[in-house]
């Protein structure tokens, strides 16, 4: 496992190592494919990026970032079901930062279509320009496609080493390859005669990749079971790696303070305090804020709010009521995008019931339970980066900018992630850290935010408001007309990464919301894009989050306007539109024994998204405990098409809920004097494990295509919650958190 490790050091981007009597394997049948990140020197070889067979047996390059999904597990299956060895004996390490592990599937994704029905035609095509990541260097952790993205590619990878190597023994024996078979890491002979991978390596370097169809399902052993995840051990031992976990020789520490007024610059600053404390080597003036390098991380962090700062305003208004004012304005505008204008919106069907209302959601933060940190190590000429991140590619690009080098004299260490959430999508804190060790040229230098630090000082959920106006006629929706008004998290990530503004109709402002599976007659969904400079970027679910609660709980307040059951109701005008989305909605009122009607003291409320190709349907249960309401149990039903692991689909559907619900009870991100106002979780609360609530989940599996899982979960948690505290109270609350409303559990 050290050589492996000083592969993964050395030759990657750099390309100055070697493999040394092994060989690469993967699957890249596009026209001109990616370089191969790996470098082979004289007498060796590495055909390919992902699987590599040595004298120590299999690893796998895993290019999707680690951050409590399961993918490695996932992706480990995937090359072993084809390449015929035992799941937990591949070795996974994270890939570097090259464009050969372009993100297949974003691309796909971003095509217009609401999804739910899209063709195989239209569903190939996706597939097909999928390349264009390569082009663009996405390698992008996120928009729930690791497995999507994976599951040809990884196959095909494990399915060309399996012949390969076939190849390589068949020549050695001198027979023809269909007369040998592979099991548990070996290729066998008819007479019984058993050749190990590792001892065939060097032989299969020498032949080209020998292509190779895909088996059928039927024949699977590890797809579509749950198998043991790979880094579970490492994880709960407190082995495994994270960002503040990575500790190398003669390594310094340090912590940050930006100005609070995000955005705003620095005026100036006193550090005197700070120098006179023992252990401060060096105060750094990032110009938008101070760090300070000291000897250990609690030194620096105590250190650095010692400094006397004079800070410049932020470029937005400076309370919380101003920017939604400002996000209300929007609505005055032409919209960015109608991408459902189904009928007529503006006639009435003669005797319908009109039904109107305005929602708000406020700003999130993602609230990782490791907060930004890296290590960078520079030496003049040269910087290495270790820490967890979605998105290397980029990271790479942006500290090699910051450093003023080539791109290829960056090389990106990813660790394991504690938590994601698209927060680790985005690069400032590569960039801060090797900012700061550009201080200390030669020592590596670890920059760890405070908590308080990383929370105010995020790229949020943004604030989002929807006016919603509607219509039912015996017992049916009619009409739905919806107009969000909100930020661009897009517009801002492509900013940043860029340099250039987007353009055209955004299809993630208003995702969960255009491409609902309800056939309604007249239906227009229309998105107005609110211009902030307050920072906004991908949170978990992304538009499909505040999108979720805007819908569903408008089509609550609709079912019951028709004085209908709430299930009943979604269920009416899905059926003929979306089968596997009404399956799920008849699943969870199995699960639940949902029957319109709770006994006092118990409320449910049923909600349903379609989000990343993944049909959800979730009831949610509270109960009245002597005036302190608690979220008591849930149900989740999801189909994701093709279930490659059950269990961590449930765990991520679970996850996704907990979020949800985190988000929607307790979450809210406000603004005083132009700064965030909360700063640690007393400030912005979550779930506890006495306040979360006892849960089942069902997968199916009838989606004509796969889908995502990590995201899926977290839409339908809010309005569920939310139809649930009104069954209970009769209060129909129309923004969040719901705790500013109720007295919820804490």
């Amino acid at each position: 496992m050290a050589r492996i490790g000083k592969i993964v050091r050395r030759t990657f981007l750099i390309g100055s190592a070697a493999i040394v009597g092994g060989v690469a394997f993967g699957a890249y049948y596009v026209s001109r494919p990616a370089p191969n990140p790996l470098k082979p020197g004289p007498g060796e070889a590495a055909l390919n990026p992902f699987v590599l067979i040595d004298q120590q047996g299999v690893t796998l390059f895993a290019p999707r970032a680690e951050m409590g999904q399961g993918v490695m597990t996932t992706w480990a299956a995937l090359i072993a079901e084809e390449l015929d060895v035992i799941p937990d004996q591949v070795r996974v390490l994270h890939g570097p930062a090259a464009a050969a592990y372009y993100n297949s599937a974003l691309m796909g994704d971003a095509l217009p279509g609401k999804g739910y029905d899209t063709s195989n035609f239209q569903h190939s095509l996706g597939e097909a320009l999928g390349v264009i990541g390569k082009v663009l260097s996405l390698q992008v952790t996120g928009g729930s496609t690791s497995m999507k993205d994976g599951f040809v590619r990884m196959r095909e990878a494990g399915a060309s080493a399996r012949e390969t190597l076939k190849q390589a023994a068949a020549n050695r024996l001198g027979v023809a390859r269909d007369t040998l078979r592979t099991e548990a890491g070996a290729v066998i002979a008819a007479d019984g005669q058993r050749i190990r991978y590792p001892d065939l390596a060097e032989d299969a370097a020498k032949l080209d990749p020998v292509e190779a169809p895909l088996r059928d399902p039927s024949e699977w052993r590890y797809l579509g079971r749950t198998l043991p995840r790979l880094d579970m051990v490492a994880k709960s031992t407190g082995t495994a790696e994270f960002g503040v976990d990575v500790r190398l020789p003669g390594m310094k520490f340090a912590s940050v303070r930006m100005n609070p007024n995000l955005g705003g610059g620095m005026k100036g600053f006193d550090d005197s305090a700070a120098r006179a404390m023992p252990g401060v080597e060096q105060v750094v003036d990032l110009g938008t804020g101070v760090a300070v390098i000291a000897s250990n991380t609690w030194l620096a962090m105590q250190a650095v709010e010692a400094i006397a700062v004079e800070w410049e305003t932020a470029p937005y208004p400076p309370e919380t009521d101003a920017i939604f004012a400002q996000i209300a304005r929007a609505f005055d505008d032409s919209p960015n995008s109608t991408m459902r204008d189904d009928g007529d919106v503006t006639t009435l069907p003669e005797g319908a019931t009109v039904i109107e209302a305005e929602y708000s959601a406020p700003y999130l933060a993602h609230a990782t339970m490791e907060p930004m940190n890296g290590t960078a190590l520079y030496t003049g000429d040269r910087v290495e980066f270790w820490g967890g991140n979605q998105a290397p590619t980029i990271m790479q690009s942006k500290i090699a900018e910051a450093a003023g080098l080539d791109t290829e004299a960056v090389e990106v260490h990813t660790t394991y992630l504690g938590g994601g959430f698209g927060r680790r999508a985005e690069f400032d804190f590569g960039v801060i850290a090797t900012r700061v060790a550009m201080a200390l040229p030669g020592v590596p230098v670890q920059t760890t935010w405070s908590r308080e630090e990383d929370m105010r000082h995020d790229f949020y959920r943004p604030g989002a408001l929807a006016r919603m106006r509607g219509a039912v006629k015996d017992g049916k929706a009619v009409m739905i007309d919806g107009r969000l008004a909100t930020q661009s998290p897009s517009r801002q990530a492509m900013q940043r990464v860029t340099g250039m503004p987007g353009a055209g109709p955004d299809k993630v402002l208003v995702e969960g919301f255009f491409n609902q599976p309800y056939a309604v007659p007249n239906y227009r969904i229309s998105g107005h894009i609110a211009e902030l400079a307050v920072p906004v970027g991908f949170w978990r679910s992304v538009g499909n989050s505040h999108n979720g609660f805007f819908h569903e709980t408008f089509v609550d307040e609709m079912a019951h306007a028709a004085g209908r059951d709430p299930l009943e109701f979604r269920l009416d005008l899905m059926r003929a539109e979306h089968a596997p989305s009404a399956g799920c909605l008849e699943a969870v009122r199995e699960m639940s024994g949902w029957t319109g009607k709770t006994p006092e003291g118990v409320g449910r409320g049923v909600a349903f998204t379609y989000s990343f190709g993944t049909s959800v349907a979730q009831v949610i249960e509270v109960v009245d405990e002597g005036g302190t309401i608690r979220i008591a149990r849930a149900w989740i039903a999801c189909d994701i098409g093709l279930a490659l692991d059950p269990e961590t689909v449930k765990a991520q559907m679970f996850g996704g809920m907990v979020y949800g619900l985190s988000a929607a009870a307790h979450g809210r991100i406000t603004f005083a004097g132009g700064a965030v106002e909360q700063g640690n979780f007393p400030d912005y609360d979550a779930l506890r494990m006495h306040s979360a609530p006892q849960v089942e989940v069902r997968v199916l599996e009838t989606n004509r295509h796969m889908g995502g899982a990590g995201e899926p979960g977290t839409p339908p948690a809010m309005p569920a919650l939310g139809n649930a505290l009104f069954d209970l109270t009769g209060k129909r609350v129309r923004s969040m958190p719901f705790a500013e409303h109720f007295n919820l559990l804490v």
